[in-house]
């Protein structure tokens, strides 16, 4: 069973809010979740993120793989530290053509 830390959308058409929460990655995005570690409001100005360090780090230790998103939302709030390098592109640039 491989675990993510992932967002999932909660909130209205339009107006989003998200939690951040432990999930088996073949679950849907808003589907069942095993817990909740924080959440995630970008609508607000500036946009507030709450963790729970405590948890966030249990998890991370216990070998969970964060999305890219959440890696980047842990890193803002202190939780972890910035990666040296940078994860490779998701997606292959376009060739062109001549």
């Amino acid at each position: 069973m491989a675990l993510k830390m992932r967002l999932t959308r909660m909130g209205d058409k339009k107006s989003p809010f998200y939690r951040i929460v432990v999930v088996d990655s073949r679950v849907a995005r808003d589907g069942k979740y095993i817990d909740k570690v924080g959440h995630y409001n970008p609508i607000a100005q500036p946009a507030e993120v709450v963790i729970d360090s405590e948890k966030a780090k249990d998890w991370l230790a216990k070998g969970v793989q964060p999305t890219e998103t959440v890696k980047s939302l842990l890193v803002n709030a202190g939780v972890m530290e910035k990666p040296t390098k940078l994860s490779p592109a998701k997606t292959n640039p376009k060739k062109k053509k001549n």
